[in-house]
């Protein structure tokens, strides 16, 4: 055991933390997808999975035709957009469940997803296509090349989207969405059309999804149809991490703008726990084992905390009987 620990180097596991920030940014800004469908919808979206490694292929193809990778990234989300709405039809207009919906449509984007690509995976020089234009190294990169400017890169567009969505949710049809999650029966008598709100959600959240797909590509140079397996699972670890932290800091509640810095905040703090697992020389193909037990640690955690005070106060209200 001591050899095994000694043989672990400190300065290893600190020079590998930028490039897992780098990361966890991106898997935070799908987290925040996620977040649209999961808390504010309240609806089980598994097409993920598929939406985001349709936005890596559709970003590689693009980029290898000679598009620029801004131009690349917003077709991704358009068609991420496409791939949510047909979640939503199959759930709004054929009464399809929404758990089912979304796995049809997973499914389905496989084949599509090979279709795209020709093959199960295309790559794209990091070196030679920048975000918004061929750098050959200089500029605005998101490369796992250049850590630096991919920080700094994905710390923006994250600020960025948070500010959207913030201002979004702000508004009449961003309350109506919100409204639709909490209550739908409500909604629904105050004349806000529900399934055109889940329809908006969903195609919302696919596109902030194959965003991230697109940018992850960007990263790693690289797209595989097999690159977005788990990525609900990412993007639920990423919304409970964070809220656990948020709850753990702000005990009276805190602005929506938080909420959503603290989802990306939560895909951070993922992508980092797994860095220090690898550092470990763990196996990496207990890599999903170890991603199910920390969403479990952390789901449990406010269910346990509230236990805990429940259990406080009614010995605190046995007491005052008693005295």
């Amino acid at each position: 055991m001591a050899a095994y620990f000694s043989a672990l180097s400190i300065t290893n596991l600190f020079s590998r933390m930028p490039a897992g920030v780098a990361q966890g940014i991106i898997w935070g800004m799908m987290a925040l997808g996620v977040y649209i469908t999961f808390r504010l919808l309240d609806v089980a979206d598994l097409s993920v999975d598929g939406t985001f490694a349709t936005g890596g292929a559709v970003t590689v193809m693009l980029m290898l035709s000679g598009m620029s990778g801004a131009a690349a990234l917003l077709c991704a989300v358009l068609v991420g957009v496409l791939c949510g709405l047909c979640t939503g039809i199959l759930h709004t207009k054929l009464g399809i469940p929404a758990i089912l919906a979304g796995i049809l449509t997973q499914f389905a984007l496989y084949s599509i997803n090979l279709r795209i690509m020709g093959k199960a995976n295309q790559s794209a020089s990091v070196k030679k296509f920048g975000l918004f234009w061929e750098t050959k190294g200089k500029g605005f990169l998101l490369s796992s090349l250049y850590i630096p400017q991919a920080l700094l890169v994905g710390a923006i567009l994250a600020a960025l989207l948070i500010g959207v969505l913030y201002w979004y949710f702000g508004t009449e049809q961003g309350s109506a969405l919100r409204a639709t999650g909490s209550n739908p029966n409500m909604s629904r008598a105050q004349g806000i059309s529900v399934n055109s709100m889940k329809l908006i959600g969903l195609a919302l959240s696919n596109g902030l999804v194959a965003l991230s797909g697109g940018l992850m590509t960007q990263f790693q140079g690289t797209a595989d149809v097999n690159m977005g397996r788990g990525s609900i699972v990412i993007g639920l670890a990423a919304i409970i991490i964070g809220e656990v932290l948020c709850d753990a800091l702000f005990h009276k509640g805190v602005n929506f703008a938080v909420k959503l810095t603290f989802v990306v905040v939560g895909g951070v703090v993922y992508y980092l726990v797994m860095v220090v697992i690898l550092w470990l020389r763990l196996d990496p193909n207990d890599l999903k084992l170890f991603t199910a037990l920390i969403v479990a640690v952390f789901l449990a955690v406010p269910h346990l905390r509230a236990q805990r005070a429940e259990a406080s106060a009614r010995k605190r209200a046995e007491a005052g009987k008693e005295a």
